[in-house]
């Protein structure tokens, strides 16, 4: 599907969408109250550039609340679009390399978004908008249609339902505002990349409440390694009706192409061990050039709706269908002997379809206990995913003199060949609910109620995995000096496995649990948040190779994590504004299943016990008004994976800006000593990091 076509189709769902869903809404003719104000909390950008510039995020959609984030007995890291400006961030990898407890990317420049919260595997718990995107993470998200990015650590099920305990991530759309703008960049940098952006908005109404807005991207870049490449394609228009005072209802819809060819890493020998023939070049490329690469097609519609009742009652409802097309051929390694490396190929094809939706009900009242604030909602998930998988055999590489050219034999027969749906509906109650002035206590409850049908379609095996589960969260915290406010809390989380025993038997369900304390600092009249947090976090049931027969699973094993972290952003009155943290992690394994050769205690893999990142700018004033200055330091310690270990390392950005009336140029050095490290591992392979990258911007603003 071309660009065009796709960005004319969205532009007409965007014009039907309203006549089929403006039923859902009515407007009350009912005079503004201070009611108004029990709503969820937007995202928006202002005309004066400032809070559009902000390093400091006060509030978040994650949460599903309106109390600012220095009053929530939660750990939730927020990177805003500020950040990602000032760094330049092309990828969700880039982005959460700013949240404490976060590893991001640790398979390398893969073409997907990898990611560890708290040593727990999280690549599939993202949400858009509050909607979780699908039960599988196949085509990585766009960062350029984003206003922020939300990472809430630690069960995450009471709101959000089927996620891990580790975390998750809630990413924010960039939505219609109130007020003209057309911004237009043009970006170069290493490896032949080349971006071009826009972003226009258009007021429909005096007010504001009815606008127009439109995001689209084009890129195309190589890599360090050879032959490998990316190019992507982003369009994303989203429109705001003007229903009344009471209604906000917004549009959003978007479509996405990406193609690529998958970058591998390098095989242990040679790389990480020792190999007789010295070290392979990082610019390696282990695969085959003439492979089909990766393609994939996203496309999504939605809305958000809120109706503020004359009661006091506010309902919130977000609505999403997303369907994504994905396919190519890997080459992976398997084993290096000497100056020979094994190889296998994989012929993929993923398609899938998911719907979901979320509405609640929030209001506050005073009782004699307290004030509350409840909110009390439901949710749906209904989402497909279609996976064919051919193993091919492809011949050796001569990793120190390559000669490429070899096909890849695939059978007739794939090797999966599978259909599986996941369905959600859950219900669940929360009160958030204040004690005086100090003591606040959150407490909800949750129900799940959900099935996995897989269907395998070479042998027309149907099987049906139901499961349920109640979860809930309470957290106590008490503000024992002005804008100190330490808390403890406990959560717990609910997710299926699917698949069966040796026996055929389907698997009970994951659940975890998390006790956490912290305390949360407000300084500087609200510029300034600085938080700290310890937690012990336990996964059970987690799916782990059966001892007596190495090709089926067990649900026996347990994974705990514990560590603390310290996170602080702030924006200076001179000019100066700070995004840091500090994480410590020890993620292993606790119960192994009873295997013959024991892994408890074992280190997660990809999971370092030390991760720290900083990131700073300077506005200049008075003549040199107009300049900035940004940079940062982030780095980690080294990490075990698959049985071997990878060194830590230190990596260090810089940058300069000029903002004037109508134009911005920026220039970026990220890892700027050009240092060399490993990214993360797999059994066979490891998975590089980035080399020295500069990248020049130069931007219009209307």
């Amino acid at each position: 599907m071309s660009l065009k076509r796709t960005r004319a189709a969205l532009l007409g769902l965007a014009t039907l969408a309203p006549s089929i869903l403006l039923a859902q809404t009515t407007e009350s003719s009912a005079p503004t109250t201070a009611a108004d104000t029990n709503q969820l909390p937007a995202v928006n950008v202002t005309a004066d550039g400032d809070a559009e510039s902000r390093y400091n995020a006060a509030k978040t959609q994650v949460n599903k609340s309106s109390v600012p984030l220095s009053q929530t007995p939660l750990s939730i890291s927020v990177v805003p679009r500020a950040v990602l400006d000032s760094q330049q961030a092309v990828t969700l990898a880039d982005a959460l390399k700013n949240a404490p407890g976060v590893v991001s990317g640790q398979f390398g420049r893969r073409g997907w978004d990898d990611l560890i919260i708290r040593g727990q595997v999280a690549s599939d718990s993202l949400y858009l908008d509050g909607l979780r995107t699908a039960a599988s993470n196949r085509v990585a998200e766009q960062l350029f249609g984003l206003e922020q990015v939300e990472v809430l650590k630690g069960p995450g099920s009471l709101l959000y339902g089927l996620v891990l305990p580790g975390g998750l991530v809630n990413m924010v759309s960039k939505r219609p505002q109130g007020y003209d703008f057309a911004n237009a960049d043009v970006t170069v940098g290493s490896h032949d990349f080349r971006q071009a952006t826009i972003d226009l908005n258009k007021a429909l109404s005096e007010n504001g409440k009815q606008a127009f807005r439109i995001n689209g991207l084009i890129s195309n870049s190589n890599d360090a390694t050879d032959y490998v490449w990316f190019k992507n394609r982003y369009i994303a228009p989203s429109l705001s009706l003007d229903l009344g005072a009471r209604t906000d209802f917004t549009i959003l819809t978007s479509f996405q192409e990406r193609g690529y060819i998958r970058q591998q890493g390098l095989p242990l020998s040679g790389s990480i061990n020792r190999n007789v023939n010295g070290s392979i070049p990082l610019s390696r490329f282990t695969g085959e050039p003439a492979a089909r690469p990766y393609n994939a097609t996203e496309t999504r519609l939605g809305y958000s709706l809120t109706h503020r009742f004359d009661d006091g009652w506010t309902l919130n409802n977000n609505l999403r269908w997303q369907q994504f097309a994905m396919s190519g051929q890997l080459v992976a390694n398997t084993a290096a002997t000497g100056t020979t490396l094994t190889r296998t190929g994989t012929d993929q094809t993923f398609n899938g379809e998911t719907i979901t939706m979320d509405t609640n009900l929030q209001r506050s009242f005073n009782t004699a206990v307290g004030k509350h604030q409840v909110t009390f909602g439901s949710d749906y998930l209904n989402t497909r995913e279609d996976a064919r998988s051919f193993t091919c055999t492809v011949a050796a590489l001569n990793v120190y003199n390559p000669v490429y050219g070899a096909r890849l034999v695939c059978p007739a027969t794939p090797n999966t060949n599978t259909s599986t749906t996941v369905r959600d509906l859950g219900v669940y109650l929360r009160d958030q609910i204040q004690f005086g002035d100090r003591w606040q206590l959150l407490a909800g409850l949750r129900r799940d109620n959900t099935s996995t049908y897989s269907d395998n379609l070479g042998t027309k095996k149907h099987t049906d995995n139901p499961a349920s589960a109640n979860t809930g969260s309470v957290a106590l915290m008490v503000e024992v000096l002005r804008g100190v406010r330490p808390y403890v809390s406990y959560s717990t989380s609910f997710y299926p496995n699917s698949g069966t025993d040796i026996g055929g038997n389907t698997f009970k369900p994951e659940t975890g649990k998390q006790l956490e304390a912290g305390v949360k600092f407000e300084l500087d009249g609200g510029r300034t948040n600085l938080n700290v947090a310890v937690f012990d976090l336990r996964r059970r049931n987690v799916l782990q190779t059966d001892p007596t027969n190495t090709t089926f699973k067990i649900a026996v094993g347990e994974q705990h994590s514990q560590g603390g972290e310290i996170g602080i952003t702030s924006d200076f009155q001179n000019g100066v504004s700070l995004l840091a943290g500090y994480s410590y992690t020890s993620a292993v394994i606790s119960d192994d299943g009873g295997q013959k050769v024991t892994t408890v205690g074992q280190w997660l893999d990809n999971v370092p016990r030390h991760n720290f990142n900083t990131s700073a700018r300077y506005r200049f004033n008075g003549e040199l008004t107009g300049w900035e200055l940004n940079g940062g330091v982030h780095g980690q310690s080294r990490q075990r994976t698959n049985g071997y270990s990878l060194p830590g390392y230190v990596l260090t950005d810089v940058g300069v800006a000029y903002n004037a009336a109508r134009w911005r140029t920026a220039l970026n050095v990220k890892n700027i000593f050009n240092t060399q490290y490993y990214a993360g591992g797999l059994a066979n392979a490891v998975a590089l990091g980035d080399d020295r990258v500069v990248m020049l911007t130069l931007g219009y603003r209307y």
